[in-house]
């Protein structure tokens, strides 16, 4: 398609004439069937709130077509109404507007749908099993429409993918405003999330699905890789020099694993039971060999080991029959984890061995209760030979997938003596300490340009900054800030880009704002074109999530969910592009409350004021939380951000003696 008929199917939005009614595409993969909760009289409803979207001519049609899809897969994705056109990463002028912002945030969902990129596209699913940019089809077209129709005068609305409308605002407004998921607190359980998203009124956008900053696994790698690594440090004199490490997961994020596992310097094992999942990680170059036999595999891990070979394996298959395997081999396993869909096991997200994955997408339509039983009995097997290679020296982390959670609640034994898990978050023992309390988190950009050059040339602007700033940082981040120049220098030779042109760095405030200011410099010099700077949404201060990202607060408010609240207020008011706040992510819809925000770079003054601004805010909001709770590393943070900036005022805690309180 050319780009004039592109930017006349942008353009029209949901077509008057109906498009042809698709076949079913066998070929990629798809979320799986799952069988609605609805009463009768909720179908109704099911079917107004989606016919509500056409005209009354096209009713007839489409009703019939509606109650089949809600039948068939559990809910209405409006299958007839997906574009002929390839969704796929381009550049910001691929798109018809009157706003670069707009055009920024049209990019942004293109490459969050990219087939590459997207684990079920026909779903509108980014990751995570249910992770989703819209509901359907329809809301897809509309805010397509929407966007290229909207100035610098407008914000659009997002309700759960529903696009409101366009709103008069000004230019220092946010373009887009989203919400997902945010329900009335009794009515957030995940019993609820099934019902009102098949009546077509919420959806789980997950982090950053439905907030459009997800850039392929490459968002989570480096944070994988931190984690990695410095439970590698952990072990130094406690197991091997080179490591093996367990998990399991190649759908979505958890594509990372075996990529981060290579880069810290691991022999990394990664089961994943969809065929299509783990081809697709093995031909983007994420694992490098696939074994279905698990003697096979043994022999391949025992050579890997004598050759101290750092190699990626993607094993087809359960993971649970993997960590059997490798017990009965009495093969040592320095760190394990697990990164499936566990915040939606039920539907897809985790699956039990014993049955094949065909059978098992099988029973989650025709016989839920079933499925569930024997997902729970699996998480007992699960967490049963876990415990048995941790006796022997193994160190487990739940890496934020609700593992742990999930678990607990199938009564495995997987609580210690006082009630508490045995295992820790990845968050409690590594990524809270050691960098959300300094105000490292995942700093991301996307090249707006898409090209190759423009990405290589940020790569090389954000080397040197942060080599510059490593000359006066203090000696309790001297080594994140070394991780993070070691990162950025070898990310070209790792490979990461899937999708956009765009690239993950963690980084302080003082990093983000400096580098993002040193990109705008050189947008505004022409040495490259326009960027989007964000984040995911699991960040210093972004998400309050006690099962992970703020599992490393002990003061009782790591159950609250003001800091995220706050966080996207403030955002929204000091020059982000787009703002969202989402109900679920990462742990589960119910269990975290979390956001988001997108910022266009284009080299102008008002780009500049606002990075300075918002990035400020972004990330000391959540460091003066943290140092609230009592986290020293926070504390010392914010001392040293408040000599930085004369404005800033934040309340210091006063640190009981543990003496005193041991008498009461």
């Amino acid at each position: 398609m050319n780009q004039l008929d592109f930017f006349k199917h942008i353009k029209q939005g949901i077509p008057d004439k109906l498009p042809p009614k698709k076949k079913y595409n066998h070929s990629i993969s798809h979320a799986p069937l799952k069988k609605h909760n609805l009463s009768k009289d909720e179908e109704i409803i099911a079917l107004k709130n989606a016919l509500r979207y056409f005209p009354k001519k096209q009713h007839r049609v489409l009703i019939t077509e509606f109650k089949e899809e809600l039948d068939r897969f559990g809910k209405i994705y409006m299958y007839r109404f997906k574009p002929t056109y390839k969704i796929k990463a381009r550049d910001i002028n691929s798109f018809p507007h009157h706003s670069k912002e707009a055009a920024s945030i049209m990019l942004m969902i293109s490459n969050n749908l990219d087939h590459s990129v997207a684990q079920h596209p026909d779903e509108l699913i980014t990751y995570g099993g249910n992770g989703s940019v819209f509901q359907n089809w329809a809301q897809y077209l509309l805010t397509m429409r929407y966007l290229a129709e909207m100035t610098n005068k407008q914000t659009l609305v997002l309700y759960s993918g529903h696009p409101l409308g366009l709103f008069p605002s000004n230019q220092y407004a946010p373009r887009v405003v989203v919400t997902n998921g945010m329900m009335i607190p009794n009515y957030s359980q995940p019993t609820h999330l099934e019902k009102f998203n098949a009546l077509g009124v919420t959806q789980y956008g997950q982090m950053t699905a439905g907030s459009f900053m997800y850039i392929g696994p490459q968002g989570i790698v480096h944070g994988t890789t931190i984690t990695i690594l410095n439970a590698s440090r952990i072990l130094k004199k406690k197991s091997n020099d080179i490591k093996l490490f367990i998990s399991s997961g190649l759908g979505g994020m958890s594509g990372a694993q075996p990529k981060a596992a290579k880069i810290a310097g691991l022999i990394s094992v990664t089961a994943e039971v969809n065929k299509k999942a783990i081809q697709k990680r093995f031909q983007q170059g994420w694992i490098d060999e696939i074994a279905t036999d698990l003697n096979q595999l043994i022999r391949k891990i025992k050579r890997a080991k004598k050759n101290k070979q750092i190699i990626a394996f993607g094993f087809h298959g359960n993971v649970i029959d993997l960590w059997e395997k490798l017990y009965q081999e009495k093969i040592f396993v320095d760190i394990g984890s697990d990164q499936t869909s566990l915040h939606n096991p039920f539907h897809g997200g985790y699956y039990p061995n014993k049955i094949s994955f065909t059978e098992a997408n099988s029973l989650i339509k025709k016989n839920p209760a079933k499925f569930k039983t024997l997902v729970q009995q699996a998480l007992k097997n699960h967490v049963n030979i876990i415990n048995k290679h941790s006796k022997k020296g193994t160190y487990f982390f739940d890496y934020g997938n609700a593992f742990l959670l999930e678990a607990s609640r199938a009564k495995a034994n997987i609580l210690n003596n006082d009630g508490g898990f045995r295992y820790p978050s990845y968050v409690q023992d590594i990524m809270g300490p050691l960098c959300f309390d300094y105000g490292f988190g995942p700093f991301r950009w996307v090249c707006l340009s898409n090209k190759k050059s423009d990405l290589e040339k940020t790569d090389k602007i954000a080397e040197t900054v942060l080599k510059k700033l490593l000359k006066t940082a203090s000696n309790d981040i001297q080594e994140q800030m070394q991780d993070n120049i070691n990162w950025i220098k070898s990310v070209k030779k790792n490979k990461l880009v899937v999708g956009s042109q765009s690239r993950i760095l963690y980084a302080d405030s003082n990093g983000r704002i400096a580098i993002a200011n040193a990109f705008n410099q050189a947008i505004k010099e022409g040495e490259i074109g326009p960027i989007i700077i964000g984040r995911d949404h699991h960040d210093v201060s972004g998400t309050d999530s006690p099962y992970r990202e703020t599992s490393n607060i002990y003061d009782g408010s790591q159950f609250t969910a003001d800091m995220a609240i706050h966080n996207v207020i403030g955002d929204s008011f000091r020059g982000a592009t787009w703002v969202s706040i989402h109900n679920g992510g990462g742990v589960g819809w119910g269990e975290v409350i979390n956001g988001g925000f997108g910022l266009l770079l284009d080299g102008t003054l008002k780009a500049t004021q606002s990075l300075k601004s918002m990035l400020h805010w972004d990330v000391n909001n959540g460091i003066a939380r943290r140092s609230w709770a009592r986290n020293i590393g926070a504390i010392q943070a914010m001392k040293q951000a408040m000599k930085q900036e004369k404005l800033l005022k934040v309340t210091l805690p006063n640190i009981v003696d543990d003496e005193l309180i041991k008498g009461f």
